[in-house]
């Protein structure tokens, strides 16, 4: 199964990017072989819609879920209207929030966590 994990940098034990639109990269996983391919945001520094961007450049992966620390409205419209299982809160490593998935200790959520703002330049909520 593939799954995506927003990242602060490029491989499996960088910590989980806080940040769903902007995060630094996203790594997709194979979870039974743990193969991955980890991209660069391109949406890290735009002035608007980066939500909505990134979950297009997710959606466009096939993946089953998405596992980050927060998401905000438009990101999480974009990602659920595409039949991906958005799971927010998480804080570890990605190959423990991996391990955490297969194990079925993560939960997707039913809500964005942060407003339709979060992680801009200069803002703090």
């Amino acid at each position: 199964m593939k799954i995506c994990l927003t990242a602060q940098e490029d491989n499996l034990d960088s910590l989980i990017d806080p940040r769903f639109g902007r995060c630094q990269y996203f790594i997709f996983v194979d979870t039974d072989t743990l193969e991955f391919e980890a991209i660069k945001n391109p949406n890290t520094d735009a002035t608007g819609g980066a939500g909505i961007q990134s979950g297009q450049l997710v959606t466009e992966k096939q993946v089953k879920a998405v596992i980050t620390g927060n998401v905000g409205p438009n990101a999480f419209q974009t990602l659920q209207t595409a039949g991906i299982d958005v799971i927010t809160g998480v804080m570890s490593s990605v190959k423990d929030a991996i391990e955490k998935y297969k194990k079925g200790e993560l939960k997707p959520t039913q809500n964005p966590n942060v407003s339709s703002k979060f992680g801009m330049p200069g803002k703090k909520s």
